[in-house]
């Protein structure tokens, strides 16, 4: 089962994803240990080297550790629970991994050991920093600093051209004894056609398609990882040209679920709305709510911050049609509410601060003039369903009791009647 990068965040769909951490207790008495046994992966999906997190808990447990890397294995001495070493990883997490700047794990280590000073770097949005090198582990990676990618890749390549010398020099070799002994010759074509057609590419459509769809595969991966080292603002470009594109060709209608996915993409999911807001509202927004509201939904739903940038494309969807929408805003707002896209808290904070944010500080007060009966009448309605049920807990126990001698009506509480005994019940067979 996989949980998030950084736990803190509760969005299902978080694109950094890592392994729960599975821990086995292995010995008994003085030579008890646990074995972290996936911490290869839950390293290789936090981009660190499997002996930091390991040496992480027996900083922070006291405990000796253990790697043994040829066989994967890495080990801290004592009996730990899993739960409690992933609440632990937590802390490694936001020390070691997570960006101080965007909270992205989309970091490197770059270590120093001359100086003694750990830098980090982010690619999500090019944040450069130092870390604070007073943890007990920060000495144990100036000892053992991460392999950096250069020196990884130059490595491959130095044994890459080793291997490619030894098979060169074994071609040689067997070409000279294939020509002296005559016994080593390569098979010959069954029909004693031209050799080279065995080495020909296939040429039919089928096999062109193959090829196409290989190649195609392989530059969405490449524009993967392009788009997500370019900057906020030019990702935020990129998803509102794509959906524009889904508009002008009307395809939108049914493109909600593709929508979704290219700003899961890019990284901009929580921004989604106030971009469809931009694209697809206008005067008419009242109808347009229940027309994209699927569209709408699949950013919404269970995420106060798309929400909020909700709020913020309607005032922006105000300014632009300000004669037609400003006397209407607090209808837009029910019509949003009653679509389930804004929560009750969100629109309570967002009616207490004035932002300049997205419009001019007057338009905003403005705003929010029209949108405060709605918000008083949201605020009361939830006071009378929290107060309809505690009264309903009290009318359990309370009986209205009419004489014609009072002049008033008296409220009395009356206990539950006891359930009267069986034998007042009718006997069938004696009727």
């Amino acid at each position: 089962m996989s949980v998030n990068v950084n736990r803190s965040v509760s969005d299902q769909f978080y694109r950094y994803k890592m392994p729960r951490l599975i821990a086995k207790v292995e010995g008994k008495g003085n030579g008890i240990k646990t074995v972290i046994v996936n911490m290869v992966d839950v390293a290789k999906a936090l981009n660190r080297p499997p002996t930091y997190p390991t040496k992480f808990f027996g900083c922070e447990l006291g405990a000796q550790t253990q790697f043994d890397t040829k066989n994967d294995r890495y080990i801290v001495n004592g009996s730990h629970e899993a739960n409690k070493l992933q609440d632990m990883l937590d802390g490694f997490i936001r020390k070691f991994v997570l960006c101080a700047e965007c909270e992205n794990p989309e970091t490197d280590l770059h270590v120093n050991p001359k100086k003694q000073t750990i830098g980090t770097s982010c690619k999500a949005c090019g944040y450069r920093g130092m870390l604070d090198t007073r943890h007990k582990l920060c000495t144990f990676i100036l000892k053992n600093p991460p392999e950096s990618s250069d020196s990884g890749s130059a490595s491959v390549k130095k044994e890459k051209e080793k291997k490619n010398r030894k098979k060169d020099k074994e071609n040689g070799s067997g070409s000279g004894e294939a020509g002296n002994d005559g016994g080593i010759d390569a098979p010959q074509a069954v029909d004693g056609d031209d050799d080279d057609e065995d080495w020909a590419e296939e040429t039919t459509e089928e096999a062109q398609r193959r090829r196409m769809e290989e190649i195609s595969d392989h530059a969405k991966n490449l524009t993967l990882s392009e788009d997500l080292e370019k900057s906020l603002e030019e990702r935020v470009n990129l998803f509102y040209s794509f959906v524009k594109q889904k508009k002008e060709s009307g395809t939108i209608d049914g493109a909600d679920k593709e929508i979704l996915a290219e700003a899961e993409r890019l990284d901009v999911k929580a921004m989604g709305p106030l971009i469809l807001s931009e694209l697809l509202f206008n005067e008419n927004i009242r109808d347009q709510v229940k027309k994209y509201k699927r569209h709408f939904l699949r950013f919404c739903h269970n995420n106060k911050k798309a929400q909020k940038y909700l709020l913020g494309g309607f005032e922006c969807v105000v300014k632009l049609h300000q004669v037609q929408l400003l006397p209407r805003v607090a209808i837009i707002l029910k019509d949003l509410y009653d679509a389930d896209l804004v929560e009750e808290d969100v629109i309570f904070a967002w009616a207490e601060k004035v932002s300049k944010k997205y419009v001019s500080k007057e338009l905003a007060k403005e705003i929010h003039a029209k949108a405060a009966p709605f918000v008083k009448w949201l605020k009361e309605a939830e006071e009378e369903s929290e107060g309809s049920e505690e009264e309903e807990e009290d009318d359990e126990n309370v009986e209205v009791v009419y004489s014609s001698s009072a002049r008033e009506l008296k409220v009395e509480t009356v206990k539950p009647d006891t359930p009267e005994k069986e034998e007042d019940d009718i006997d069938i067979d004696a009727i």
